[in-house]
């Protein structure tokens, strides 16, 4: 499997190896836009990798810190009480750049960045660039592309 993200659209698809489309699924990328550096809050571009899967066995709405998972389940109240909080629920796709000096080492690091593709609170937002630099998902469709994928599948995200 190998993964297409759209940046205009707001979508990822999910491509098998022999190049027919999977599935896709609307997403969330960056309020701030793209861009490659360390502290931007932008979705970067290029190729990556999956470098981790997270939280394979936990629950819908599992809140993770850290990449941990906290033991708790995000509910609205959650969310209310600490507004401005980047919750990264269900599920964490780790991405790792693949291109040396665009996406990885230096200061422009998509793994050192910690750029994922998670679960979100805002599902009402999906389709919309609103997160912080990660590809946000629905938090069911986060699990199902989860189990379909693999450490080592490649990532392409693009501008278009």
């Amino acid at each position: 499997m190998h993964i297409k993200i759209s940046i205009s659209e707001q979508k990822l698809f999910l491509y098998r190896d022999d190049n027919t489309l999977e599935r896709s699924f609307i997403v969330s990328s960056a309020a701030k836009g793209i861009g490659q550096n360390k502290g931007s809050f932008c979705t970067p571009l290029g190729r990556h990798k999956v470098r981790a899967k997270i939280g394979e066995d936990m629950p819908i709405y599992s809140q993770f810190v850290g990449r941990r998972p906290t033991g708790k389940i995000w509910n609205p109240s959650m969310s209310l009480s600490n507004p401005k909080e980047d919750w990264i629920l269900t599920r964490i796709i780790w991405l790792s750049g693949l291109e040396v000096g665009f996406n990885r080492l230096g200061n422009q690091d998509t793994m050192q960045r910690f750029i994922y593709i998670h679960g979100t609170d805002e599902e009402i937002n999906i389709g919309k660039p609103t997160s912080h630099g990660c590809i946000r998902m629905d938090n069911r469709d986060v699990i199902e592309l989860f189990k379909q994928i693999q450490i080592g599948d490649q990532v392409l995200i693009s501008e278009s």
